[in-house]
């Protein structure tokens, strides 16, 4: 018999119960599903983490001020002012495998332009922080030495500064202001999308550093002029990170003059790393959740074995009229087996579907990135005829060593 002839009489088998053929591919539908949807889901959040750490620029170290006593309580990272702007010069001073140690001071500020207003965050910075951020400006040009010096009012913004300021058409020269101090745009940013934390990494402006502390930012809010928020450190390609830390921890608290056992007054973290424990943790999770839909997949497996058996039991004297009519027994296996096979594959593209159905949906209310791939869809529907195979042949088989007269025989 023809493999094309095998396919018409299953899928005949199949049409005559289309209700129980249904909830027989069921389990292997719910489980290709939750392959299919969690690989996506895993997939895009490590697709996310890479362009994070791309975005956030390769060898970068953060080093923060320290944690300030409250009310018996400890406060977190950064409330304590205790980095300065000469901190940073000495590390970049100091330690060769250091390219760049570039300090920043930032506050929330009010923007206005023409009749437009926003609310965003002003960073006082010098050119070294777009460098270690690997950072390039699009449209005009960095802060000059001298600008830097004398504390010049000149910006350089974000993308979303540019929409929300100037309707998206702003030009080198633009005039704005930033609380009641008149700015010029000098530069535009390229697009770095969400950052790390989830804000947008392009609604920020940039001031020269020296102009924040004496214009704008150290006088609105009171604080002192020379507390930094942070510094930047670009570490050459070949740096050992470890090292690098362990030296800039020495180096600072010898200037902070702290000794013996005391803890420092600062923290370094790598954001990189930060990102990558995050991914792995979602990728834990899918991996175990795709193991909990495997077993799912195993679950179907032994449905469509159960409903074949009981499929030939039913159909015993029609296989015992096939056998007296001329069929062999290797016919009797694969008609069995062709129905089986066929049940796991309507299952599997079933599952599929709703698979990536189900990553879209998840990825338009929650917000988490999806990436559906190709190659988990078409892996999880020969996972699916896998198992068809597997937990078919036995009914099969069983098929296949009937007695025709026996079967003929049967009530």
């Amino acid at each position: 018999m023809s493999p094309v002839e095998d396919l018409r009489i299953a899928g005949r088998a199949l049409r005559a119960n289309k209700l129980r053929s249904a909830l027989t591919a069921l389990g292997i539908i719910v489980g290709v599903a939750a392959v299919v949807c969690m690989v996506s889901v895993g997939t895009g959040a490590q697709a996310e983490v890479s362009e994070k750490i791309r975005t956030l620029g390769a060898n970068l170290l953060l080093v923060l001020p320290g944690a300030r006593n409250a009310g018996g309580a400890r406060l977190e990272s950064g409330t304590q002012p205790t980095l300065i702007e000469e901190d940073a010069a000495a590390i970049r001073r100091e330690l060769a495998d250091v390219q760049v140690a570039a300090p920043l001071l930032s506050r929330s500020m009010p923007l206005v332009a023409l009749n437009k207003n926003w609310v965003t965050l002003v960073a006082g910075i010098n050119t070294d922080y777009l460098i270690a951020r690997e950072w390039q400006v699009t449209e005009g040009r960095l802060f000059t030495g001298d600008e830097t010096a004398s504390g010049a009012k000149v910006a350089i913004v974000g993308s979303v500064i540019v929409d929300e300021l100037f309707d998206g058409h702003a030009r080198v020269g633009e005039m704005f202001r930033i609380g009641n101090v008149p700015f010029t745009v000098i530069g535009v940013l390229d697009k770095k999308g969400l950052g790390a934390a989830g804000r947008s990494q392009d609604d920020d402006v940039f001031i020269p550093l020296s102009t924040a502390k004496s214009r704008v930012l150290g006088a609105v809010h009171g604080t002192t002029r020379e507390a930094l928020d942070f510094i930047s450190i670009k570490m050459s390609d070949a740096s050992d990170k470890s090292e690098i830390e362990r030296e800039i921890a020495e180096l600072l608290r010898q200037r902070h003059h702290i000794r013996g056992d005391a803890p420092s007054d600062f923290s370094i973290e790598n954001p990189a790393d930060l990102l990558t424990a995050r991914g792995a943790a979602v990728r834990t999770l899918g991996i175990l959740l795709i193991a909990v839909a495997a077993v799912s997949l195993v679950v179907g497996g032994i449905s469509i074995m159960n409903i074949m058996l009981v499929s030939v039991t039913e159909r015993t004297r029609e296989i015992g009229l096939r056998m007296a009519v001329g069929a062999s027994r290797r016919d009797i296996r694969w008609q069995f087996l062709i129905e089986a096979l066929i049940l796991s594959l309507i299952g599997g593209i079933a599952g599929a579907v709703l698979g990536a159905v189900a990553a879209v949906a998840i990825a338009w209310n929650a917000g988490w990135p999806v990436l559906i791939s190709p190659w988990a869809i078409m892996l999880a529907c020969v996972f699916a005829g896998f198992v068809g195979i597997s937990f078919g042949l036995y009914p099969a088989h069983k098929a296949a060593r009937l007695d025709p007269i026996a079967a003929l025989r049967f009530e």
